[in-house]
């Protein structure tokens, strides 16, 4: 490649950088680097020592799960309780261990599994070291390094092009500005920018920490748990409940305290810690990241790699789904069908042979044709241009055998020369409307075939990529049609299932292509594509964004689309509330990937496209996306599942600390009740529920469903266990065991019943799990020794049935209060739907 891209010698290596001012002059070669200088700059420290993290340290996870606000007002409340004793009330401080222990193992597997996925997915620049170029990782990377550069390539690291033939870098994903910049030798390139067309190479200026998207993303780190709908409505629960945990943790601590006999001040602290202890939902966070964690190993078994955790819930909620047909629907291998000739003498195979080896990069389609066409000898290639999705041909300008040196920047002697300029790529891109060729390319496009034109000119590629010749000019320069290449493109196997599942599931799809729409319309009829029989040219689509939104909600077939039309579609689908996945696995896929709510990259596609996408399918296996729907359908719907149990413990726990305090009566748990309670209703379950298949639909307004919920749920409970907990009063007059015994039997059977209402629709191991709870607490209350551990014991007859009574009451009115909720939302939903 060097010996034919424009090169900044190492006589030019002082030549200031273009706009930046603190840039320094790299040291230049077109050889490389020599193995002396790189040890000299790796003993220096002058190495590219950001690593690709996609994970948390161990430590950062330790840290993560272990110093949380939860688990600081809980261990301050262990605290207290291990000063008054006894060990029985401090159990609820073991179960906030266990939970931090299985948050970190769990998030540990999601690390590794990430950290083996990254390193199988990282993108490996070809770096030239003493004259041989090399794929190595961003971290070998040192000051000074010259990096070869290629359609799709990310750039790694910052520095200055040291060689260029029509290279063209994108550096909207850093500036915002959409369109490419043509760089030349002495320009500067910015890490986190990447190739659109073109070659070229550039010297390493700035490494690491000193990089510019280093140096904006220095805290970024994949594993964080960054925004996502889920999270917020939990943050937001968290928010209301710390409201209503400070008034009522205050009024139960001054009433405990007040109430408590001054010579049973420990039990009246006992009873206080009773009361603050389930008010906080400690469980909730913590299952949510494991439901996430567990989600990245599972998926990580089937080859896809979560860069970003939301996204596995974001695709669970995305109803239109946008996919580019080429390596996501077809593979990325073609097949040359046929080479039609449309002038007879010219040597078309000879030409698409010598084309094929004048192109370093050759994407798909130039593929097709090297495996098809060798290069034959004696031809020469005076001057080359590679594939841009912009201008959307490649070409080159080549001397037959025993043709005569031209003079550079003349014309050649009409089309029938000897030197010639010939460009291959888009028919439609090379030819004015209405030309007749287009008709027979049109015919091959609705067998779904792909057509490339190969065309020749006697004007020299540098006039000709300035601006294709008109055709009123001379015909000398006219571009002559020579022939049609018509390439095969193999459907994946497993497309029409993938397919069939997103429309069973209610998500819309579009195809997105580059390609003649007609071609992608026959594609998409093969696969039984609704909407296939009418696909849009891109060229004719509006720019007016609502008339576009418009024909994108009505169009399911698009073709001839252009980059930033794929951004735009995105956009307008966008703005009509959709939640838009797009696919992609090719540079020209790079804006529209960035501006999707999920992006989706394929792991043969180029490393601009996996640096932006949420979720990277390291098999290119496009089946592996229902997997990822169902992982986010799980999640969402079982940590709404559990969220509903949390928060119907945290309405009750502060109902009950109101009514006590307005009552003036002692608190009526300990510590240990709560905790025996709060396990075996909530906490246990909760671990199955929020691990189990689900495939319920994602719904938006999850904070709106689960105090739905938690509400009425909280308030029958807390009114329910008062109740019975004053008849008891009454009954025992004074005793306060038979009391609590008497309450915490009515809680539990109320907590039960919400159980059972959460865990449906029933499966068996479902209703084995709520009739394993209830024989658990039945073992407590039946056994001796568990008995005095949890200081439970029911007397007599009278009030023990009444508490059953009492709580069976309370499960009738919640089980009428959720069916007329969910007869109303049901409704609610529907018209939303509508």
């Amino acid at each position: 490649m060097a010996e034919q891209l424009n090169t900044v010698g190492a006589e030019d290596a002082t030549a200031p950088p273009a706009s930046e001012e603190e840039q320094r002059a790299p040291v230049v070669s077109a050889q490389g680097l020599t193995a002396a200088q790189v040890a000299e700059r790796v003993a220096a420290g002058q190495v590219n020592d950001v690593p690709v993290r996609s994970s948390r340290s161990i430590g950062e996870i330790i840290r993560g799960n272990l110093f949380t606000r939860i688990n600081a007002i809980m261990g301050a409340l262990f605290v207290i309780i291990m000063a008054v004793g006894p060990v029985q009330d401090a159990l609820f401080g073991g179960v906030i261990l266990a939970n931090t222990l299985i948050g970190v193992i769990q998030e540990v597997r999601a690390k590794r599994t990430l950290d083996q996925l990254a390193i199988v997915g990282e993108s490996r620049p070809m770096v030239r070291r003493d004259g041989v170029a090399a794929s190595l990782t961003a971290e070998q990377i040192v000051l000074d390094d010259l990096i070869e550069l290629g359609p799709g390539d990310k750039i790694a690291v910052d520095g200055v092009v040291a060689e260029a033939a029509d290279l063209e870098v994108d550096e909207s994903l850093l500036t915002g500005e959409a369109d490419p910049v043509l760089k030349r030798p002495g320009d500067t390139v910015m890490s986190g920018s990447f190739v659109v067309a073109g070659a070229g190479a550039f010297s390493a200026t700035r490494v690491g920490r000193d990089a510019y998207a280093a140096r904006l993303a220095e805290e970024a780190s994949k594993f964080t748990l960054i925004s996502s709908e889920l999270r917020g409505g939990i943050n937001t629960i968290l928010k209301f409940v710390t409201y209503a945990i400070i008034p009522a943790g205050i009024a139960l601590i001054i009433s405990q305290l007040t109430v408590g006999n001054d010579d049973d001040m420990a039990e009246a602290i006992r009873r206080m810690v009773a009361g603050l202890v389930p008010m906080v939902p400690e469980g909730l966070v913590l299952l949510t990241s494991v439901a996430f964690a567990v989600g990245v190993v599972r998926l990580g078994k089937k080859r896809c790699l979560v860069q970003e955790l939301p996204a596995i819930e974001g695709l669970a909620r995305v109803d239109v789904v946008c996919l580019d047909k080429t390596g996501t629907l077809t593979e990325t291998a073609m097949d040359v069908s046929e080479v039609r000739l449309l002038a007879q003498d010219a040597p078309a195979e000879a030409v698409l042979g010598v084309l094929g080896t004048a192109d370093d990069r050759p994407n798909a389609s130039m593929q097709a044709i090297i495996d098809a066409y060798p290069a034959p000898e004696g031809w020469e290639v005076l001057d080359s241009s590679p594939f841009s999705s912009a201008r959307r041909w490649s070409g080159a300008m080549l001397a037959e055998p025993g043709s005569a040196e031209p003079v550079p920047g003349q014309p050649g002697q009409g089309a029938g020369a000897r030197t010639a300029t010939w460009l291959l790529g888009a028919p439609d891109a090379l030819l004015p409307p209405g030309h007749p060729v287009l008709t027979e390319v049109d015919e091959h496009g609705a067998a779904g075939l792909r057509v490339l034109l190969l065309v020749r000119t006697a004007a020299t590629l540098r006039s000709v990529m300035e601006g294709l010749p008109d055709p009123a000019a001379d015909a000398a320069d006219a571009l002559e049609p020579i022939a049609l290449v018509v390439i095969e493109q193999r459907i994946r196997k497993e497309a029409p299932a993938t397919l069939r599942y997103f429309a069973e599931q209610g998500v819309q799809a579009k195809i997105i292509s580059g390609d003649n729409a007609l071609s992608v319309g026959a594609v998409a009829r093969g696969l039984g594509f609704p909407g296939a029989e009418h696909p849009v040219d891109a060229r004719t689509l509006p720019e007016d964004p609502e008339e576009l939104a418009d024909i994108a909600e009505r169009t399911s077939v698009f073709g001839r689309v252009g980059p930033q039309q794929k951004r735009a579609l995105v956009q307008a689908l966008q703005s009509r509330g959709h939640t838009v996945a797009m696919t992609g696995d090719g540079v020209n896929d790079v804006l529209a990937l960035k501006d999707s709510d999920i992006g989706v990259a394929m792991g043969a596609g180029s490393p601009a496209t996996r640096s932006v996408a949420q979720l990277v399918l390291l098999d290119n296996n496009f089946s592996v996306l229902p997997s990822v729907v169902a992982e986010g359908r799980r999640v969402i719907g079982n940590i709404e599942r559990v969220a509903n149990l949390f928060l119907t413990k945290t309405v009750y726990s502060v109902l009950l600390a109101i009514m006590v305090v307005i009552a003036q009566v002692p608190y009526p748990f300990l510590p240990r009740h709560l905790t025996l309670v709060g396990s075996l209703s909530i906490g246990i379950p909760a671990f199955f529920l929020a691990l189990a298949p689900n495939a319920e639909r994602a719904r938006t307004g999850f904070v709106r469903r689960v105090l739905r919920f938690a509400l009425p749920a909280g308030l029958l409970a807390a009114v329910a266990t008062f109740a019975a907990y004053l008849y008891a009063r009454h009954v025992y007059d004074g005793n306060l065991e038979a009391e609590t015994s008497a309450a915490t039997l009515t809680l539990f059977l109320v907590a039960l019943w919400a159980l059972a209402i959460i865990a449906r629709p029933y499966t068996w191991w479902r209703i084995a799990l709520v009739l394993t709870m209830g024989a658990a607490f039945a073992v407590v209350l039946v056994v001796p020794f568990a008995q005095e551990f949890f200081q439970l014991e029911l007397v007599g007859v009278r009030a023990p049935w009444t508490s059953v009574a009492i709580a069976a009451g309370a499960g009738l009115l919640l089980e009428v209060t959720w069916a007329v909720l969910r007869r109303r939302t049901t409704k609610t939903d529907a018209l939303i739907g509508a």
